[in-house]
């Protein structure tokens, strides 16, 4: 993809709207989506990273309530013309064809590899990348299993959204958030996964969330592992203007 003058890229993660309660987490969907309202100005692309809801499931007719606002404003941009990228995250991991058939906008379950500009991109959410983990790891593939998900499908809506909230906060296995502090280079296991990645190819930048801390780290020659933080303490956000990147806080 090659940049439009005067344009960017922009990417985000980790908003968990719904979290702890849809009511709580109104405010931060209205600053979200005043911040896409600003960013289309100028928006070659967007790239969401995943964890967009703290929970979200879909059943063959139905998908959670609320959340209209910021659905509403992703279809606006999307039909304007501007393409935007959903990774999917470990909250929202059972998302489907939603938003492919509704938004127009395509859903990623792995990594995916990007040039910009002569600028090459390793992005995805993150979780389960790298040494160690290895709980979360078993338990995401027992929840992404295609006979896990028809099972919960055959719990009513209401019981089901209810379950889900309450395992995405209080177990930390599966919402994978246990750790909200760096833990040093050495022990962060997506740097370690970045390392890993850049000595079989090289990326200019390395772009994930799941962490919640915003960081930008030199992890080889000409390269960058950045974490995009969250929507909830941070309000951070990346920026590619087609030569450098940036994270900046909103």
């Amino acid at each position: 993809m090659t940049i439009s003058p005067n344009k960017k890229i922009y990417f985000a993660s980790d908003q968990h709207f719904g979290a702890p309660t849809v009511e709580a987490s109104f405010p931060r969907e209205q600053k979200f989506v005043t911040w896409l309202d600003e960013v289309k100005q100028d928006a070659e692309a967007i790239f969401l990273l995943g964890d967009l809801f703290d929970f979200w499931f879909e059943y063959k007719t139905v998908v959670p309530k609320g959340f209209v606002r910021v659905l509403g404003k992703l279809a606006e941009i999307r039909d304007s013309g501007i393409p935007i990228y959903f990774f999917v995250g470990n909250h929202d991991l059972w998302m489907h064809d939603y938003f492919e058939k509704e938004l127009n906008i395509p859903v990623y379950h792995d990594n995916q590899e990007y040039e910009f500009n002569g600028k090459t991109f390793l992005i995805g959410h993150g979780d389960g990348k790298g040494p160690g983990d290895k709980g979360y790891k078993r338990m995401k593939k027992v929840f992404t299993h295609p006979f896990s998900k028809w099972l919960y499908r055959w719990l009513h809506p209401d019981i089901g959204m209810r379950l889900a909230q309450y395992l995405s906060v209080k177990n930390k296995l599966i919402s994978g958030d246990a750790d909200v502090k760096f833990l040093g280079e050495e022990n962060e296991w997506l740097i370690q996964y970045c390392k890993r990645k850049l000595q079989t190819k090289h990326y200019n930048y390395l772009v994930f969330g799941h962490r919640h801390l915003p960081m930008v780290i030199t992890v080889g020659e000409n390269a960058e592992y950045i974490n995009l933080g969250d929507w909830i303490g941070y309000f951070t956000y990346g920026v590619f203007d087609g030569e450098t990147f940036e994270l900046k806080k909103y």
